[in-house]
């Protein structure tokens, strides 16, 4: 379960390569592009330009080089050509990456053009969040911990946070263990320890908690029609605190 230093740097490797991906995908023209356009260009990018194996592809059968999530879809979107990325949405999308044999994961909900302000609100909560989640990682801590810090700032905010999906253990398999809870309560759940690492993805509803899927036995959507957003991040415990393995230029001064 827990990674050495020597594979904690490879995580990092791989993370690093997975920001860049992020900041690629900062500069395109999000807005009239389908969400299958975006697809192909990350993967090319992952593929040609860093040489590594977009890790989602295949994985469980998915076809795909990520999950587009947008406005009520909480996650597990399908790309597609007729999923067409206009002025107001919000999209999440979901990159995994796989480099000397260990996989990265992260996710960053993206504003397309003029979002109102409920929509950018629900957000910027979601990504604080998230954030609220890593900074409970310490040697010591619990799981327990981290999903209290989630769920308390999601309440705050007004929204309620999905409990049908969950952080995990990565490694040289996507999923492994624990299962990391966005919601739980102070010294419960696993005790942390350095050397394991783990993604924190929080996904927060406008609305009820509650989800559905979709017939293509993949698109997961709020059973309320309302607004849901996500964010992620690959995480290491170390010997005095937590590491960010996906973290992106821009937030260098958070961490």
């Amino acid at each position: 379960m827990t990674k050495t230093p020597a594979e904690v740097e490879l995580m990092a490797e791989a993370g690093a390569l997975l920001a860049s991906v992020f900041a690629y995908l900062d500069e395109q023209p999000l807005a009239g592009m389908s969400t299958l356009q975006v697809n192909d260009l990350v993967e090319a990018f992952i593929v040609d330009k860093l040489r590594a194996r977009p890790a989602s592809k295949g994985q469980y059968g998915f076809a795909f080089a990520l999950n587009s999530s947008r406005n009520a879809v909480v996650c597990h979107g399908v790309p597609s050509p007729d999923d067409i990325l206009k002025d107001g949405d919000i999209v999440n999308f979901d990159i995994t990456l796989e480099k000397h044999g260990f996989i990265a994961d992260s996710s960053k909900t993206y504003l397309i053009g003029n979002v109102a302000a409920p929509a950018r609100k629900l957000v910027k909560a979601t990504y604080e969040a998230m954030w609220k989640g890593i900074w409970a990682v310490r040697p010591g801590a619990t799981l327990g911990d981290i999903g209290f810090a989630i769920e308390q700032h999601a309440k705050r905010h007004g929204y309620s946070v999905v409990r049908d999906f969950c952080g995990h253990g990565i490694g040289r398999e996507m999923h492994e263990a624990p299962q990391v809870l966005h919601f739980g309560r102070p010294g419960h759940g696993m005790t942390l320890r350095e050397g394991m690492v783990f993604t924190i993805e929080p996904m927060l509803n406008q609305g009820r908690r509650t989800i559905r899927t979709e017939d293509d036995g993949w698109t997961v959507v709020t059973t309320d029609g309302k607004l849901s957003a996500q964010f992620e991040h690959t995480v290491a415990v170390t010997k005095d605190g937590v590491r960010v393995l996906t973290l992106r230029a821009e937030e260098r001064a958070a961490a």
